[in-house]
């Protein structure tokens, strides 16, 4: 019977099958299913990309100098000027409109939504064409591997985790793009490999290799215009969420369960997948619970006028001195005061 998750199967795999290389044997008989999930995400990404170019419209909303737009040859799609956007892309007013992750409108305008919708948008060709290329290497083999559910609900959950981090941490400037659950399908990369460590064969290579790959996008963080809490957040989001979803039975499990019914078969999962699995659901929870905390501090704090809550401290603060209040108390609990607001 076909697994609704997967589709429809394919052909069995064989008994070996590569991982991202042919030094990096596994020894197990899954099946490999049809990639379909990752590539409607390209798809998705191009459209909604040139939606907003069409919605940008260089030569009609710049005038004074529209004889400047990047490729004029194609009118309303052309890009905005390269001091403007570098990356052959829409203005960030046009960003912004669209759904761009922007702090002060998800706080106090109450636009949760931009959490979701600024992971479908890029600020340019270049940035469109790098994350993709990004997404087909990694997504389709993950999703090969472990069906679309699963590679899908990683890829989504990572986008929201990098843009809570990126909101919480980069409040001036607005941030776009697919990096935050590129970045997760990574991490669940990296997890898949030590929560099943025990059936791949060349482990420190394959360890070794995903790690260098890994260190470079983040390098990549560095240069300047580059969200890189967007990175962290979703890389830490999927390293966690590939615990949860993407385990494998251990090395001849399947094959134990075609034994004679007197035969001991082996457990489907290793002791320490379990905890694994354990150990980053609570992580998950608790960080949930931190970032909730955080907003609701945040706000509260943004309720108060603090510059005017610290000269009115301090006014006080002076009035206590010169007046010489005897009151000791008075002055050993507005101390404390004054050091936190000065």
């Amino acid at each position: 019977m076909a697994d609704p998750e997967r589709g429809p199967p394919t052909k069995p795999r064989p008994t070996n099958y590569n991982y991202n290389s042919n030094q990096y044997y596994v020894g197990t008989s899954e099946t490999q299913w049809t990639s379909w999930l990752i590539p409607m995400f390209v798809v998705a990404n191009v459209v909604v990309f040139i939606v907003a170019m069409s919605i940008n419209n260089c030569p009609k909303h710049n005038l004074s100098f529209a004889d400047k737009c990047v490729a004029k040859f194609l009118g309303r799609f052309s890009f905005e000027p390269l001091r403007e956007n570098p990356l052959f892309g829409p203005s960030s007013d046009t960003l912004e409109k669209l759904g761009a992750l922007e702090w002060f409108k998800v706080v106090h305008g109450h636009q949760g939504w931009r959490l979701f919708t600024c992971m479908w948008l890029h600020a340019g060709v270049i940035h469109l064409l790098a994350n993709m290329l990004s997404l087909v290497f990694i997504g389709i083999r993950l999703e090969q591997q472990f069906g679309f559910v699963r590679v899908g609900i990683i890829y989504l959950l990572s986008g929201f985790g990098g843009s809570i981090l990126s909101a919480l941490f980069i409040q001036n400037n607005i941030s776009v793009g697919a990096s935050g659950a590129l970045f997760g399908l990574l991490g669940a990369m990296l997890s898949e490999l030590i929560t099943n460590w025990s059936i791949y064969t060349n482990k420190a290579a394959a360890l070794l290799t995903l790690i260098v790959i890994i260190a470079i996008n983040l390098a990549v963080g560095i240069l300047p215009h580059v969200d890189n809490f967007a990175h962290i957040g979703g890389f830490l989001s999927g390293f966690l969420l590939g615990f949860i979803f993407l385990l494998r039975p251990q090395f001849g499990w399947t094959e134990s369960r075609n034994l004679a019914a007197n035969a001991r078969v082996k457990s489907k999962h290793k002791p320490y997948q379990y905890v694994l699995v354990l150990v980053a659901s609570a992580l998950l929870i608790a960080g949930i619970g931190v970032t909730v905390q955080r907003r609701e501090l945040k706000q509260a704090l943004q309720l108060v006028p603090l510059p005017k809550l610290r000269a009115n401290v301090k006014m006080e603060m002076r009035e206590l001195i010169r007046g010489g209040s005897s009151c000791v108390s008075d002055l050993f609990i507005s101390f404390p005061i004054l050091f936190f607001f000065v």
